[in-house]
């Protein structure tokens, strides 16, 4: 493989998706309609995805050792020897900068909390991923940090259920992708990961009980509130939801999934055809007059 194909690999472009929290605020403060709105939405999404790219390729420079004992990352560019740690290193800066100058350029609103994206983000890559506990919700504060970025570009305040609908379900995913790992690695994990060393499938399966039943609540009471870009018919979107989680959580158990939770709706048809109903209907009840 060329170099450039390595150094596309290395941005990780199949997890870009993740970058689409930064959509949230406006899609539910019903201003993405507005094509200005749209347009700088679109780019704030496009700069998170190279600030993103950016700590990939950091985390896999101070992980490539660590990697190459894992049947999941070995393969990788930088473990496996296809890209030099000089040329991950000026990679990781350029992106970095250009992610930064793209956020400024979509709204400088938008900035100080792509900021703060970046360097937990760094800080996680060095530190946090090997605390328990604190390395998933590091993850979930990523997600969140994208959500406060869109509602900052267009200048709404970001709402309560925004944030913990946010927080829990990023919760859910992270440490389902725990479950997954220890599942898969078995007495290795520890060696592989040092934090999964902490952990065990017994109490990831009681914080993933813990965290379904609260998603559910959480998005089912945000369905019920009232705001004037709200339609109260969102409440029927409440089974698609459950049905969502549910969905996932077999695929975790059953199917082995979870290892990269932006592709498991791809490879899963109920899930994507769930996930699209469920987008459908949002924007719909959304943007119709209620």
């Amino acid at each position: 493989m060329s170099t450039i194909g390595a150094l596309w690999e290395l941005a990780r472009p199949r997890q870009w998706s993740k970058n689409a929290f930064v959509l949230a605020a406006p899609l539910f403060s019903a201003r993405l309609a507005s094509p200005p709105v749209l347009e700088r939405s679109l780019l704030l999404v496009a700069a998170f995805c190279l600030l993103s790219s950016a700590v990939y390729a950091a985390n896999d420079l101070w992980d490539r050792r660590w990697d190459r004992g894992n049947p999941l990352k070995r393969h990788r560019p930088l473990s496996s020897g296809r890209i030099t740690p000089g040329a991950a290193v000026s990679f990781a800066l350029a992106l970095g900068f250009l992610g930064l100058g793209t956020t400024w350029w979509s709204g400088p609103s938008a900035l100080p909390p792509a900021a703060a994206f970046l360097g937990l983000n760094l800080l996680y890559s060095l530190v946090l991923k090997g605390l328990v506990l604190i390395d998933v919700f590091a993850i979930a504060a990523s997600f969140l940090l994208r959500a406060l970025a869109g509602a900052a570009l267009v200048g709404v305040a970001a709402s309560p259920w925004l944030f913990i609908c946010t927080i829990l379900l990023a919760l859910f995913l992270g440490f389902a992708k725990r479950r997954h790992e220890l599942s898969l690695l078995g007495e290795a994990a520890a060696s592989c990961r040092r934090v999964l060393g902490e952990y065990s499938l017994a109490f990831l399966d009681h914080l993933l009980t813990v965290l379904v039943a609260s998603l559910l609540m959480a998005y089912s009471l945000w369905a019920l509130s009232r705001t004037p870009a709200h339609s109260p018919y969102l409440i029927g979107t409440v089974p698609l939801v459950a049905y969502g989680i549910f969905r996932y959580l077999y695929l975790v158990h059953r199917r082995q999934a979870g290892a990269a939770p932006e592709e498991v709706p791809l490879r899963d048809r109920p899930l994507l055809a769930t996930v699209l109903l469920w987008g459908a209907a949002v924007s719909v009840l959304t943007y119709l007059p209620h």
